[in-house]
């Protein structure tokens, strides 16, 4: 047999890169390095901005032609380093001299030691890793996940009147609609997504081992912690960790990871709930022409989408909760573990994205079929004892019965029994209450008794 050609050994580089290209920009070993070229740089500007060590201020044309070191990175640069760090055998030391070849060809020699002046790797890794996971997150990962939230809340308002047997343990309850149970999964995912949305982007930039000693040793009159500070909240955008070992202990990198797998359990159950209604008739499933169901029932459409994104949010889970449990743990003042461990932060986020791409496109293949809803519910008038036993309750306490146990009354009734509508109206008649009361429990139907879901629906969602 014939050795296969070069193949991509994850699914998410093969038969789904299209739907997680996009985290490729920001998430990939490319991405990675683009980011420290882009701090290496800025922080040559930074330093020459603050006139440290006899510098002056680039002028702007300078600038753009040495930020273009990132903003014009590209397969010939990816090869560069590459080539690099096989010789290096270190991949921030492969992007020091990249940046210093750059400041040669661009006649600034004399700057050339300012190139990773001062700092340790993780100084730039700390950096990189917090620019490229913010741009996932802001550019990707959240409309993604904000897209699939409209699209509930918008069905969930269309469906807000849509009755519907609820079903707790499996079996037969009080009626609800299928817009407010949606609803509940959009109230659930809107209390996780500030928490995303607030994210603080942490990074360290203060040397070997978070004592800005080597740059002390440099200038020991310069206000350091301010000059990184500066860098590291302006030009950078991020958030200063002044407090570290070598490495900022990833915290907040913790904090998102889990914050994103509890959105992902919430939507988890959303997709297994979606697909428990096409199971039993409640959500049709709208034929993609030229797909296939099944390779040999050609009936069948299968809920392919609901399916995948059950597992990706599984997988997905698996891998953020991994990040936030070893991240936060480093030996002493730096070990290694956290450097193989980031690199499967582009993975983690291209399951969730690709579960997000799965579900939104399921939820667009659905619509809902209320005549079986109504039919459902006409088949379980026993529904309605809840309704019954309390209303006999109230009959009681107002004086106006003498039934002694309203709840043992509508359990023998009903308890593993199917009624209809006319054993239930007979049984009303003949019960001991009074007329008012009778009369709204003539009117209960199933589909009538769903209280104020509806309503609250759109007190909640409707903005």
């Amino acid at each position: 047999m014939n050795p296969l050609p070069p193949q991509p050994l994850s699914p998410l580089d093969g038969r789904y890169r299209p739907a997680v290209a996009p985290l490729s920009e920001y998430l990939s070993e490319a991405g990675l390095n683009r980011a420290r070229v882009e701090v290496e740089v800025e922080w040559i500007i930074h330093l020459t901005d603050n006139n440290l060590f006899g510098t002056r201020p680039l002028a702007r044309e300078v600038r753009d032609r040495l930020r273009l070191a990132y903003l014009d990175f590209g397969q010939k640069e990816i090869d560069w380093l590459a080539e690099k760090e096989r010789v290096t055998r270190h991949d921030v030391k492969a992007v020091e001299y990249f940046v210093r070849e750059r400041l040669a060809q661009l006649g600034l020699d004399h700057l050339a030691e300012l190139t990773h002046f001062a700092l340790t790797s993780e100084d730039v890794n700390s950096t990189s890793y917090a620019l490229t996971v913010k741009r996932a997150v802001q550019d990707v990962w959240l409309p993604a996940f904000r897209g699939v939230v409209d699209k509930l809340r918008a069905m969930a308002l269309d469906l807000a009147d849509a009755p519907m047997l609820s079903r707790t343990h499996g079996q037969p309850a009080t009626p609800t609609t299928m817009g407010k149970e949606l609803g509940v999964f959009v109230g659930r995912l809107e209390r996780v997504l500030p928490r995303i949305e607030q994210t603080e982007f942490l990074a360290k930039f203060s040397g070997a081992t978070g004592t800005w000693s080597a740059h002390l040793a440099a200038e020991p009159k310069v206000a350091w912690p301010n000059i990184t500070r500066e860098f590291v909240e302006g030009p950078l955008g991020l958030s200063f960790n002044s407090l570290t070992t070598q490495i900022e202990p990833h915290d907040w990198q913790a904090e998102l990871y889990d914050h994103i797998r509890h959105a992902g359990a919430i939507l988890h159950n959303l997709a297994q709930d979606i697909w428990t209604y096409i199971s039993l008739g409640y959500f049709t499933q709208i034929p993609v022409a030229g797909a296939t169901g099944s390779s040999t029932m050609p009936h069948k459409i299968n809920p392919i989408k609901f399916e995948n994104a059950e597992a990706n949010f599984e997988i997905s889970g698996g891998l953020f909760a991994t990040l936030a449990q070893t991240l936060v743990t480093s030996r002493l003042q730096r070990d290694l573990t956290d450097s193989t461990t980031q690199r499967n932060i582009g993975v983690a986020f291209g399951h969730s994205l690709l579960a997000l791409s799965n579900l939104s496109g399921g939820l667009d293949q659905i619509s809902l079929a209320r005549d079986v809803l109504l039919a459902d519910l006409d088949d379980n008038w026993e529904v309605l004892a809840e309704a019954i036993q309390t209303v006999i309750r109230a009959e009681v306490v107002a004086g106006r019965s003498q039934i002694s146990d309203p709840y043992a009354l509508l359990k023998e009734l009903t308890r593993g029994n199917r009624i209809g509508a006319e054993e239930l109206q007979s049984f009303v008649d003949g019960l001991d209450i009074g007329d008012d009361a009778k009369a709204r429990l003539r009117a209960l139907t199933p589909a009538g008794y769903t209280g104020l879901a509806e309503s609250v629906v759109r007190a909640k969602l409707g903005r």
